[in-house]
């Protein structure tokens, strides 16, 4: 298996789901990676930070195509997505600098995406934002943007001094009609919709609509913090990685409880949630996105200054093929034979580019309330597990499925770790994975 080159419901999501010295300005890019940076301050003063300042994801998302929301994931703006209105997230960083600049993704976009502005500031709550921190972003040393369908950009970078696990409010402008949005479908944070220009609001009045997912915003990358080095650790993976189970709002899922940590131990660390629910390492499907083999360049590999990433896959390759539900098709069977070749895939990518691998282990699935656990599939877990832990071709090994099995029945979940669906961890499993790390390995 070779990784690409550049150029469901929630019940049913298994555990799953540099720096150079040169000025490059609003950069557009396929895939590669990239780290040097430019910025413009609000006032169009060009401003860049000091020459070799490596640049760290501070906050990310791992996108999808479009895909109307359920139940379970709640409406959401994807398909029908925006025209003549002001989109604002809210995002919390896991590391600080001095400036930030923002990456915006049109990969599934059919036309070109046209932003009419942007700005950033820091949270005061809901959709408010602090207004003496409000900064408008440029791109290219311009007010707007075209992102080509198909790439991602970049902003310039803005002065803006930031500190770890606060939060900042990106707001984006769409005049004209954007088509169905690129976007993150499972965001456990509320991003609000206004009609018009409501890019120098402060206020909430005008955000009246909300939705729990993320639109074109893929990340939030921060400079100046004085850190050689690579500083960005990814965590790739499926719902157990992008916090179904986890208390919505609460900033408690697992890539949020290992960023607590590191910024306990002043670790100037950045964590990037690459996690998507349903999302397999084999094969595509509608909620799950793309197969982690195809996705790895783009959600890992072009992030600034990754050190590190996470890797915990498979899940859902095992427990779709019992699941009838369009959300997870195609959902053919596979072997611990096919997955173990998948992880072997993404272990050489990673290495090929000098980040350290780290293997998780795949949690428990007796217990879930839903059919996607039976005998041959735990066959497939309990090899797979043993493969992650023995095989000695991860750098290090996080042992999720000790963490999270039941001491008097391991096969079943820990009853404390566990979401009311049986599957999932809860804000208490999520905090035990973390704490199971040593942050030495990360």
């Amino acid at each position: 298996m070779q990784i690409p080159s550049p150029s469901a419901r929630i019940a049913r999501i298994s555990v799953g789901a540099l720096a150079g010295a040169a000025l490059i300005v609003g950069i557009v890019h396929n895939s590669p990676a990239f780290s040097a940076g430019a910025a413009v301050l609000s006032s169009g003063r060009a401003v860049p930070p000091p020459p070799g300042t490596p640049w760290v994801g501070a906050w990310g998302t791992a996108v999808q195509r479009p895909v109307a929301g359920n139940e379970d994931s709640g409406a959401n703006w994807s398909q029908q997505g925006f025209a003549d209105q002001s989109v604002r997230q809210v995002v919390r960083v896991t590391t600080g600098g001095t400036s930030v600049r923002i990456r915006l993704s049109n990969v599934y976009g059919s036309k070109p995406l046209r932003v009419s502005g942007a700005t950033i500031g820091r949270s005061a709550g809901a959709a408010m934002v602090w207004p003496e921190t409000l900064k408008k972003l440029t791109f290219a040393r311009s007010t707007s943007a075209v992102v080509p369908a198909g790439q991602e950009l970049v902003s310039d970078a803005v002065p803006l001094t930031t500190s770890p696990l606060e939060r900042l409010a990106v707001t984006l402008r769409f005049a004209e009609p954007t088509g169905p949005a690129t976007f993150h479908r499972f965001a456990l944070d509320k991003t609000y919709r206004a009609k018009g220009d409501r890019l120098s609001d402060v206020g909430a009045d005008t955000f009246t609509e909300s939705t729990n997912a993320w639109y074109y915003l893929s990340g939030v990358e921060v400079a100046g913090a004085g850190r050689p080095g690579r500083n960005t650790v990814v965590m790739l993976g499926d719902s157990l990685i992008d916090g179904v189970g986890a208390t919505p709002g609460a900033d408690s899922r697992f890539p949020d409880h290992l960023a607590e940590r590191l910024a306990a131990e002043r670790r100037p660390f950045g964590v990037v949630n690459a996690g998507i629910g349903s999302n397999k390492l084999l094969n595509d499907s509608a909620c799950g996105g793309d197969r982690a083999l195809a996705r790895f360049q783009r959600d890992v590999l072009s992030r600034p200054g990754v050190r590190s990433v996470v890797v915990h896959l498979g899940a859902n390759d095992i427990g779709a093929p019992q699941v009838d539900d369009p959300c997870v098709l195609p959902n053919p069977k596979v072997t611990a034979k096919q997955l173990i070749d998948g992880h072997r895939a993404l272990i050489r990518a990673a290495h090929a580019h000098g980040v350290k691998a780290i293997g998780a282990t795949i949690p428990p699935m007796k217990g879930a309330r839903f059919p996607i656990w039976n005998e041959e599939a735990e066959g497939i877990r309990q090899a797979v597990n043993a493969w992650i832990r023995n095989g000695g071709e991860y750098d290090d090994v996080v042992d999720i499925a000790k963490v999270m099995s039941d001491p008097s029945d391991p096969l079943m979940p820990r009853p404390g770790y566990v979401f009311m669906d049986g599957l999932h961890s809860n804000d208490a499993g999520n905090h035990a994975m973390a704490a199971s790390i040593d942050l030495k390995d990360v």
